[in-house]
């Protein structure tokens, strides 16, 4: 029996109540990511999180599991209709290490302090964080460096195409979960 490579997984982080520009963003680079035959981790939420589920589901190669919420509170009910895979894990804003850590890659979509948390993290972690530049932190650091760790800056992205672009080539260069 030979095992599949499993497919990546894109954490994509922002505002629970985003600019009309960064839902937009957010829900094409859902639909991309998909298109791609990639998974997607979010809070679960709403906002980005809701956007970029619901942009999955309109992927033409969308398959049910695709989308995984991991929650900040206990209860299930509390995801966006657009989650496949609810986690509730009841720890709050700790959530978000999980959905930084199981991640292959980030996009960020504006965000606030929440968004700079888990962009912080995926940088302690070495995961290839892009940010795309609609406000809030992604916009702020797309392009720089968060501290004075030797490595790429975050990536900047002008869109959801070119953050999703981004992911593609840094994934293609092997840079995958527990390989930096």
């Amino acid at each position: 029996m030979t095992s599949a490579r499993p497919r990546p997984v894109v954490a994509v982080i922002g505002n629970g109540k985003p600019s009309r520009r960064a839902a937009t963003e957010a829900r094409v680079v859902g639909r991309l990511i998909v298109e791609r035959g990639w998974r997607l981790v979010t809070g679960g939420l709403g906002g980005v999180m809701r956007a970029t589920s619901q942009g999955a589901h309109e992927a033409s190669s969308y398959r049910d599991g695709d989308v995984i919420g991991i929650l900040p509170g206990p209860q299930a009910s509390q995801a966006n209709p657009w989650v496949d895979i609810v986690v509730p894990t009841n720890l709050g804003v700790a959530r978000n290490a999980l959905v930084v850590g199981m991640a292959d890659a980030v996009i960020a979509v504006g965000g606030g302090a929440g968004t700079l948390s888990e962009m912080a993290m995926a940088w302690q972690l070495d995961k290839p964080l892009v940010g795309i530049r609609v406000g809030g932190w992604s916009g702020e650091l797309a392009g720089k460096a968060i501290d004075e760790r030797a490595r790429p800056a975050v990536i900047a992205a002008e869109d959801a195409a070119s953050a999703v672009a981004e992911v593609a080539r840094v994934l293609r260069r092997g840079h995958r979960r527990g390989r930096p």
